[in-house]
């Protein structure tokens, strides 16, 4: 009897991904990310993550000005199996604002998940894949407990820093030291 084969996964890239979605395989209004090659469906928005969103979009952009970009459920490009749309992501001002393609890791400053269903897969998949990709900063909002979980110093496993703040406890980002808030400011 002949061994056993697994049947074999096919990876697509982020091209293929726009192909297929650009031919309407899947609804207009689908909450998509590629992930390591793999297509995932995200949880629909609540009130509660929204909020949390819009919440966080306002302290940075108030703080940054035009310091940085806040992008809002924008598009990062991890050539090139991965295209992950984060909640926020602070990058580097740029004249055109990103419209002649998605950042790319090496553009990101700070990429914050807000994990209101999704807080495993942020803490585990996501973070890998960021720290990965270089990404120098992650932070998971978890908006059930109203604490926000840093990750740092990124390597190929994942990263090598980790903290957990709440209420009064300060938080900054590492690329704008200057602007620092509580946990309780942060998420009202």
């Amino acid at each position: 009897m002949g061994a056993i084969e697994s049947p074999t996964r096919i990876k697509l890239t982020v091209d293929q991904y726009y192909r297929i979605t650009d031919a309407g395989v899947f609804p207009a209004d689908a909450r998509l990310e590629l992930i390591n090659g793999e297509i995932f469906e995200m949880s629909p928005i609540g009130t509660l993550h929204a909020g949390t969103v819009d919440r966080l979009a306002q302290a940075l952009i108030l703080a940054l000005g035009r310091r940085a970009i806040v992008g809002i459920q924008r598009p990062v490009q991890a050539p090139e199996y991965s295209e992950p749309q984060p909640d926020l992501v602070l990058l580097p001002p740029r004249d055109d604002f990103y419209t002649s393609r998605h950042p790319l890791p090496e553009d990101v400053l700070l990429v914050i998940e807000v994990a209101d269903t999704s807080l495993q897969f942020d803490r585990t998949v996501k973070a890998r894949l960021y720290a990965a990709h270089g990404v120098p900063e992650y932070w998971v909002v978890d908006a059930r407990s109203r604490t926000i979980e840093v990750f740092r110093s990124p390597h190929a496993d994942g990263y090598a820093e980790a903290y957990v703040f709440s209420g009064k406890s300060l938080v900054s980002p590492l690329a704008f030291v200057d602007c620092r808030w509580t946990v309780d400011e942060l998420l009202g």
